[in-house]
């Protein structure tokens, strides 16, 4: 069943899948829907994955954000938990 928030379901659904985070799903879901899936693909930002990125960036993102217990989390920890914010 299809969620009011999300207006293209199959996108947010492969998005989800290749490792984004809920709400960096549904932003690009709703924005393909909005527009159209070749205009997001040329919008796409310079962020690196989050294994390439070292423990002291990812804590960094994690404050930022304000994920709790960051502190004692392992590198693995802070990308689930960025990937699930």
């Amino acid at each position: 069943m299809p969620r009011a928030q999300i207006k293209d379901e199959k996108t947010y659904r492969a998005l989800r899948r290749e490792g984004a985070g809920k709400e960096k799903a549904a932003r690009i879901a709703n924005k393909a829907a909005a527009t159209s899936r070749k205009a997001v693909g040329r919008a796409g930002g310079q962020a690196g994955k989050y294994e390439e990125q070292t423990k002291e960036q990812l804590y960094a993102q994690a404050k930022k954000i304000g994920i709790e217990g960051r502190s004692h989390m392992t590198k693995a920890e802070l990308i689930t938990a960025l990937r699930n914010r």
